[in-house]
């Protein structure tokens, strides 16, 4: 019903023609995606990695860790001996936003 009344207001070419245009800015659209992900892969495989030596980032499992004392959360100072416990100890340092 709504086709027949816009066929005889003459419409109905236009939303033709208009659904076209809007399906190639689609695929224009899907294309330009597709090549900036493209480049964000040649970009990413261009750059030299720096191979990362774990045995050298600092105390390995197991290893015993150097005295230390730290503020924690609340402020309050910590060292290693008052955070061992009966079975040891696991230290977890988190890098917040704000340092």
């Amino acid at each position: 019903m709504i086709f027949r009344l816009l066929r005889r207001v003459g419409t109905v070419p236009a939303l033709k023609q208009m659904i076209g245009l809007m399906a190639m800015i689609k695929r224009i659209h899907i294309a330009v995606i597709s090549l900036c992900a493209l480049l964000f892969v040649i970009i990413g495989l261009a750059q030299e990695r720096e191979v990362v030596v774990v045995a050298e980032l600092g105390p390995q499992i197991g290893e015993r860790v150097p005295d230390f004392e730290l503020r924690d959360q609340f402020g309050q100072i910590q060292t290693l001996d008052s955070i061992m416990g009966p079975n040891g100890a696991m230290l977890l340092f988190h890098r917040s936003a704000d340092w």
